[in-house]
């Protein structure tokens, strides 16, 4: 069932379950925004193709916000707001470590490796890497684990997973970045909780 956050002429904001994927890929799954279309083309009793542009994505295990464009004009700006980082994602992190500090920002330089789907973090600059920076703070702490409000400055790949699990406190459920083991839905405890832009 989709979850509809927010809709008008223009966009349409879903919650994105973990399962999800946002556009095609490998595995041949049916993407989110397929789903968006069979919604917009039922709710609106609109006839023929459906338009819907792709504007980010989230990692596949990751839930959250999802922002598509319904006009090719919204597309345009939207990608613009995105290119001249115009746009603040929050993200939510629950963590096994407690990072040290509680409230900090972090910069590392992260190199992507194409064949295993997965970055490296550096402290210095390499042959390669991309400048990529957050800022955290510790929101709550329980026996086990710790929730982070986390704030992208930049949008590399796997950016919050490897740069948390560099400081030592890696995501709960990411096994791909040191958490010792899944979560039962394959999912990791990363959330996109709230999107900030202007309106196209």
């Amino acid at each position: 069932m989709l979850e509809v956050l927010y809709e008008d002429n223009h966009i349409i904001a879903v919650n994105k379950k973990p399962s999800d994927i946002v556009q095609s890929d490998k595995t041949g799954d049916r993407p989110l925004g397929e789903f968006v279309k069979d919604y917009i083309k039922k709710e609106y009793n609109k006839p023929g193709d459906v338009f819907l542009g792709v504007v980010h994505r989230l990692d596949r295990p990751v839930s959250g916000v999802i922002l598509f464009a319904r006009t090719s004009k919204a597309l345009s700006r939207l990608n613009e707001l995105f290119r001249s980082k115009q746009v603040q994602k929050t993200y939510w992190a629950v963590v096994k470590n407690k990072p040290k500090p509680t409230k900090d920002i972090l910069v590392h330089y992260l190199k992507k490796n194409q064949q295993k789907n997965k970055s490296t973090a550096y402290n210095r600059e390499e042959d390669g890497t991309l400048k990529s920076e957050l800022s955290y703070q510790l929101i709550k702490s329980l026996d086990n684990y710790h929730l982070l409000e986390v704030l992208p400055k930049t949008g590399r790949h796997h950016q919050i997973r490897v740069q948390l699990s560099k400081i030592g406190s890696f995501i709960k459920g990411d096994v791909k970045y040191g958490a010792d083991r899944t979560n039962k839905n394959a999912s990791i405890h990363l959330h996109a909780r709230k999107i900030e832009f202007i309106h196209p």
